[in-house]
C-alpha cells in the first residue's frame, strides 16, 4: 500500500511539475508571440514608405508561428511524440500549399509589390492589361477604377509578372502629341500656332518649355511631333482637350490638316 501511495504520489507531482512548466511556457509563448507581433507591426507604421498592410500580415504570421512551437513544447512536456505532429503539420502545409498554389503565387506577388511599391493607391497605372485609378491594394489583388466607374479586381500574380506603367510616378510628365499638316503649310507659322495653343492652356507649364519639331515626312502630310509638359494629374485633360483645340488654331490660320490620299497619273499608250 505503501509502494502504491508512494508511486502515485511521485506521479501526480511529476504530473503538477509538468502542467506548471507548461503554464509558464503558455504565459512566456504568449508573450513573446504578442511582443514579436507588435514589433514587426510598429515597422510598418514607424515608416511612411513601408506598407502596414504586408507588416500586419507579418506580424500576424510571426505570432501563430511562435505559438504554434510554443503549443508543440507544451505537448512535449506531457511525453507527446511530437515528431510525428511536425510531421504532420509539414505534410498539411505542403498539401494546402499545392491546393492554394494559385492563391500562395498571389500572396508572393503581394508581398513584392508591397516592398518595392511600383505603385500605391491613387495613381494612375496600367497594369495586366488594363488601366485605371488604384483603390486598394491586398496581399493578393489589386482594385482598379476605369473612368468609367468600373471596378477591376486583378490577381497580384497577374501583375508582378507583366509590365507596369505607373502615370503617376512623377509630378511632372510630358505629353506626347503627333500633328500632321500639308506639304503646302509654312513650317514656322504652323510651329507658332502650335506654340500659341500651349501658351494659352491653364495646364501646359512654361518650364520646362514644350518640344515642338517636324518628325517624319509622310506620303501626305508633314507631321510634327510635340511634347508639353505637364503636372502628373492634368495630363488626361491636355491630352484629351488639346488635339481640338489645334485643329481650331490650324483651320483659323489657314493651315491644312490633309486626310490620306494618292495620286494617279493615267498614261495613254502609243496607238
Amino acid at each position: 500500500m505503501e509502494n502504491f501511495i508512494e508511486e502515485y504520489g511521485s506521479m501526480a507531482v511529476e504530473l503538477g511539475t509538468n502542467v506548471l512548466i507548461a503554464g509558464l511556457i503558455l504565459i512566456i509563448g504568449y508573450w513573446i508571440a504578442g511582443r514579436a507581433s507588435a514589433l514587426v507591426k510598429s515597422l510598418g507604421a514607424k515608416y511612411e514608405n513601408l506598407d502596414s498592410t504586408l507588416f500586419n500580415f507579418l506580424g500576424s504570421l510571426a505570432r501563430y508561428t511562435i505559438l504554434a512551437f510554443v503549443f508543440i513544447a507544451v505537448l512535449g512536456r506531457f511525453g507527446v511524440q511530437t515528431t510525428s505532429i511536425i510531421a504532420l503539420l509539414g505534410a498539411a502545409g505542403l498539401a494546402v500549399g499545392l491546393a492554394l498554389q494559385g492563391a500562395m503565387s498571389n500572396l508572393a506577388a503581394g508581398v513584392m509589390l508591397m516592398i518595392f511599391r511600383p505603385y500605391k493607391t491613387g495613381d494612375f497605372i496600367d497594369a495586366a492589361g488594363n488601366f485605371g485609378n488604384v483603390e486598394e491594394i491586398t496581399l493578393f489583388t489589386t482594385v482598379l477604377r476605369t473612368f468609367d466607374h468600373q471596378q477591376i479586381i486583378i490577381p497580384n500574380g497577374k501583375i508582378w509578372g507583366e509590365q507596369i506603367v505607373n502615370h503617376s510616378h512623377h509630378p511632372i510628365r510630358g505629353v506626347e502629341m503627333t500633328f500632321g499638316v500639308s506639304y503646302d503649310s509654312d513650317i514656322d507659322k504652323t510651329r507658332a500656332v502650335i506654340e500659341k495653343v500651349f501658351a494659352d492652356h491653364p495646364h501646359i507649364l512654361d518650364d520646362p518649355k514644350a518640344d515642338i519639331a517636324v518628325s517624319t515626312l509622310n506620303d501626305s502630310s508633314v507631321d510634327f511631333i510635340t511634347r508639353p509638359f505637364v503636372k502628373g494629374e492634368h495630363w488626361f485633360d491636355v491630352r484629351y482637350s488639346v488635339p481640338e483645340l489645334v485643329k481650331k488654331a490650324l483651320d483659323e490660320a489657314g493651315i491644312e490638316i490633309p486626310f490620306p490620299h494618292q495620286k494617279v497619273i493615267l498614261f495613254q499608250g502609243d496607238k
